[in-house]
């Protein structure tokens, strides 16, 4: 397993390879960037210099500091990937990984995952994005929930938009989270109803959970026999 450095900065994970750092983006179909090829697991990756009209220099604009591009989806799903942010580090491997903890299956559309969840009792699909820095609820419960504030964040093809956010109880499997959702511009609402989903989960599920019942740590397995593990990863 090649293990790199991951820190969150300004509410986004960035990747420290030898090449550059890069924004650690599940929920990016697309990789891209200034710096080319990028080295994972001793395997060589081209990439190409921006994804619907978005740059390296606009990028690091939206996230607050200067960062080389995108890790997204396409070379991701290639790996074994255990994220593990209270650690600072994030682990890719070709070989299948083990991570202790709750284990949830994983579909996918155009290579990024989808998680299942239930909030306020109903069941729903939602994008696991790693490049979120807060979740997505495209539900009109979502107001019934304790007010967080506004936030501003960006999405590739959308640029910039401004939310006000609530803190919501999601579930997976049998573990809850409160966390801060928003809501997504309508046309990039509806293309989440066009996937058959009702929201993005983001980067927040992988900060903080009690230590007494599972650690900030997720493993991902987006090749054959997909999972999601919520858990303790093997030290």
């Amino acid at each position: 397993m090649q293990t790199n450095p991951l820190i969150l900065e300004n509410g986004h994970p960035f990747i420290t390879l030898p090449e550059g750092t890069l924004l650690l983006d599940t929920g990016a179909p697309t990789s891209f960037g200034r710096v080319s090829p990028i080295m994972l697991d001793g395997q060589n990756f081209d990439l190409p210099p921006s994804y619907m009209g978005l740059t390296a220099q606009v990028l690091s604009t939206y996230v607050g500091r200067e960062t080389d591009g995108i890790l997204g989806a396409d070379i991701l799903n290639q790996f074994d990937i255990l994220i593990d942010l209270p650690q600072s580090r994030v682990g890719f491997s070709t070989a299948p990984l083990e991570c202790d903890g709750e284990v949830l299956l994983l579909d996918f559309c155009m290579g990024v995952p989808i998680v299942s969840a239930t909030v306020s009792g109903k069941p729903v699909k939602m994008f696991f994005d790693t490049g979120a820095q807060i979740s997505y609820l495209q539900d009109n419960c979502l107001t019934s929930f304790p007010a967080e504030g506004s936030l501003t964040d960006f999405y590739p093809g959308i640029g910039q938009f401004s939310t006000d956010t609530f803190r919501t109880p999601i579930r997976f499997g049998r573990v809850d989270y409160q966390l801060r959702c928003g809501q997504l511009p309508p046309l990039l609402g509806m293309t989440l109803m066009l996937a058959g989903t009702a929201g993005i989960i983001g980067n927040e599920i992988l900060r903080e959970r009690p230590l007494d019942t599972f650690l900030a740590v997720g493993g991902l397995s987006c090749r054959e026999n997909t999972s999601f593990k919520l858990g303790a990863a093997l030290r």
